[in-house]
């Protein structure tokens, strides 16, 4: 193994240990906040990663690079300016937890107010892709995605076979 290789599994060991602290309840935004903020629909963030799996390297310097280019540091310094701690200080009604998978492809779910989750694949990104894939699930809104082509059709009148119904069907013989 070598020298850097065992550097970035300290800095993963020390991300892990620092950041894993969330629960997996999540409540609203913060209390206190004045009638009328905006709030933001997502409400957490989970990221799973594999800390070996080769599809998941992008997300792990994710997780471990500086937001800057700084001289070498301790890994203490270097997880306190990571990416996904900027993140978080940037949004703090959100929650956000990391998650170690072993043996699975990385992933990105976001939790909303509404109920609903998505879930989107990290596997073999970049992190500037990473990055991008976050920025997209706290920005979106957690509903469904509809068709704006075209309508749904609604008729008015019955169908000329009638509406079936499984008591209306013969019997099927064994």
């Amino acid at each position: 193994m070598t020298a850097a290789a065992s550097s970035s599994s300290a800095v993963t060991r020390h991300v892990r240990s620092r950041l894993l602290r969330g629960t997996l309840f999540s409540r609203p935004g913060p209390a206190g906040q004045p009638a009328g903020s905006y709030v933001l629909p997502c409400r957490k963030i989970v990221l799973e990663y594999c800390p070996r799996g080769a599809s998941s390297v992008g997300t792990r310097d994710f997780l471990t690079t500086p937001t800057h280019k700084a001289p070498r540091v301790a890994a203490a310094a270097i997880a306190a300016q990571s990416r996904i701690v900027q993140l978080a200080q940037e949004f703090p009604s959100v929650e956000v937890v990391i998650k170690e998978a072993p043996h699975k492809h990385p992933l990105a779910r976001g939790f909303y107010m509404n109920g609903r989750t998505k879930e989107i694949s990290l596997r073999n990104l970049p992190r500037n892709s990473v990055s991008k894939t976050l920025e997209l699930l706290l920005n979106s809104s957690g509903k469904k995605i509809v068709s704006l082509k075209r309508k749904p059709v609604e008729s008015i009148t019955e169908s000329a076979r009638g509406i079936w119904s499984a008591l209306h069907a013969p019997p099927k013989q064994l």
